[in-house]
């Protein structure tokens, strides 16, 4: 008996696929991706990025963003208040982290290094005065 190599999709399992990636779908629909800024740092001249609006990458990863961003303490406060919040912590949190991990940036010594509209843009997200 032959084998059949040919790749069908399904009605269920493309219902499926809809259900598993409707909330990412939805909340694209509804909070826009995530915008970023260019950042220096002043005494060393590094350059990265600040992001503000939702977090989607805190959504997908949780309280390993982060970690993974080199804020270990801070991972290790968020997975804490996670399980004792039951996991509410993670559905609040990325609406917050973003603007959270941009403003600690900012005061640590980064300014914002990127075109006058947006740097306007992310100090009124940011919170600081014009």
């Amino acid at each position: 008996m032959a084998l059949n190599h040919t790749f069908a999709f399904s009605i269920p399992g493309l219902l499926l696929l809809l259900v598993f990636f409707l909330p990412v779908i939805l909340g694209v629909m509804l909070l826009g991706w995530q915008k970023s800024v260019r950042i220096l740092h002043q005494e060393s001249g590094l350059s990265g990025h600040c992001y503000f609006g939702y977090s989607w990458t805190y959504f997908l990863f949780g309280f390993f963003v982060p970690v993974f961003r080199g804020e270990i303490l801070i991972g290790l406060l968020h997975f804490f208040l996670s399980v004792i919040t039951f996991g509410i912590f993670q559905i609040i949190m990325p609406f917050l982290y973003n603007k959270q991990y941009s403003v600690r940036k900012l005061t640590g010594g980064w300014v914002l290094n990127d075109d006058y509209e947006k740097n306007l843009v992310a100090k009124q997200k940011f919170g600081f005065s014009k």
